[in-house]
């Protein structure tokens, strides 16, 4: 986008007002960073954008680059950022705990974990009261899948096609995108077909718990959906050929996918799905490191709204609004069986940790940031849904929950395809030139995934639909002839 496009499109869209003043930057310059991470950086690790943002400094919802350009941040450091960048409760507590104690040892006492937990541990359904405290989420789901294992004394687990669920080499069995895996031998992992109302097999305009339905048309009646029952009997077919004995370990779920492209199950599958695992001897788990803490705007966790309570319950990212921190929740009975052998974690619930993850869960109730996820994402969602409207050969499909909300692009509305991939970067580059960072994913790629600190306001919504909106008109005339 020109630099005069720019300015004419940004004259006539108003970025919300901030009285906060980024400090000014001091640090590398801009080349020396991109020849640093060329030079010194896995490769591995891709950047987002053209011309990659390098980013200095946060305030809630909003980021600043080197020249101090504003940012509206709807991708939270991809779903970590919960209640805000340096949010002020979470950072004083932070600076307090690390003027007392930055580290010892798990096997010594110290107060700020006890705390902690017993904050965390009230917040959970039923009999979900023993927490294991790790790093990451894969770090969460991998132990959860060892935790599996040893209770049923079963090896076979079961995810769902597009799932997402981590990299280490246990958790990349679980995850299911091809574009994620490495060629290394692997087992024990089968993946069922994924539920999804819009890119698969069933499914239609009756069939997700959402403000906003697909456009497919639907032969269920109001109040019932049949698409959940079929991808269950789905669910059952790998059960009975792929298990051994129709013995099973375990089932992992994402309660929406993430980096699958924000993907909503049918009404009704997981609490069938759970029952079937059940009857099969195996455990539930809900991944719960993107949809927990009040993200979904209803419920605290993403579970919930699927009126089921899993056996173990794992979570990263937002519990510690950036820091590296996750944990593993399940009953006391299961928790028995790590008991099996010394299990250790140096850092999983380390004085500063727990400060950080106490504080986090303070903010999320003294600002009310599960109503505000339930408010302003619904308000964004039919927004977007106004511009499927608006748009209706690009804008495919519109989906989530409070603020868990994805954007689909497509390039054909009745056979679904995919908008080709220059396409889709020509808008999300002009989103970020006019100051709206989303994330992208997907399969395909062709989804916005907007899932931003839980303390966006309607205000902000406004200015990045606006935003959105010109960028979806600027890359129509940059294809008029």
């Amino acid at each position: 986008m020109s630099s005069f496009v720019l300015r004419r499109a940004m004259s006539t869209i108003k970025m919300p007002s901030l009285d906060f003043k980024p400090l000014v930057y001091q640090g590398p310059t801009y080349e020396d960073v991109l020849n640093v991470r060329k030079r010194n950086l896995m490769p591995s690790l891709v950047t987002f954008y053209k011309q990659p943002v390098l980013i200095h400094q946060g305030y809630m919802q909003w980021l600043f680059d080197q020249n101090n350009k504003r940012y509206l941040d709807l991708f939270g450091g991809i779903v970590t950022v919960s209640v805000g960048h340096c949010h002020p409760r979470v950072n004083e507590a932070a600076k307090r705990q690390m003027d007392k104690l930055w580290h010892t040892t798990s096997i010594y006492l110290y107060p700020s974990v006890h705390e902690y937990v017993s904050k965390l541990a009230e917040k959970m359904p039923g009999d979900l009261k023993v927490v294991y405290f790790v790093n990451s989420g894969s770090e969460a789901n991998d132990l959860a899948m060892l935790m599996a294992r040893l209770y049923t004394g079963a090896n076979d687990i079961i995810s769902l096609r597009n799932a997402y669920h981590g990299m280490s080499p246990w958790t990349m069995q679980l995850t299911a995108h091809s574009t994620w895996k490495y060629n290394v031998a692997t087992g024990g992992v089968h993946q069922a077909k994924n539920p999804d109302p819009y890119r698969g097999e069933w499914g239609g305009k009756r069939c997700r718990d959402s403000p906003v339905q697909t456009t497919r048309s639907c032969e269920c009646a109001e109040g019932q959906c049949l698409a959940s029952e079929k991808y269950v009997e789905e669910l059952e077919e790998v059960l009975r050929y792929s298990v051994p004995k129709g013995k099973v370990a375990g089932f992992f779920a994402e309660s929406i996918q993430g980096v699958g492209g924000t993907v909503q199950f049918p009404k009704g599958y997981l609490k069938k799905a759970f029952e079937l695992i059940r009857n099969y001897g195996g455990i539930c788990i809900s991944d719960e490191v993107q949809t927990g803490f009040g993200r979904t705007g209803e419920h605290y966790w993403g579970f919930q709204m699927h009126g089921v309570t899993p056996d173990i319950v794992t979570m990263a990212k937002g519990i510690g609004n950036g820091y590296p921190m996750a944990a593993v929740i399940t009953t006391p009975k299961i928790a028995a069986v790590l008991s099996q052998a010394i299990h250790f974690n140096t850092f999983g619930g380390n004085p500063v940790a727990s400060a950080i993850g106490s504080a986090v869960l303070d903010a999320i109730d003294e600002d009310n940031c599960q109503a505000n996820s339930h408010n302003v994402g619904t308000y964004f969602l039919k927004k977007l849904e106004g511009l499927r409207n608006e748009f209706p050969n690009l804008i495919g499909d519109v989906r989530g929950k409070g603020l868990m909300i994805g954007m689909e692009l497509v390039s054909d509305r009745n056979s679904r395809t995919p908008l080709g991939a220059q396409e889709f970067v020509n808008i999300w580059e002009t989103c970020k030139d006019m100051g709206v960072l989303l994330g992208k994913g997907g399969f395909f790629g062709n989804v916005f995934r907007i899932k931003p600190p839980m303390c966006i306001t309607k205000e902000d919504v406004d200015f990045a639909t606006d935003v959105i909106r010109t960028a979806i008109k600027q890359n129509k005339d940059r294809n008029t002839p």
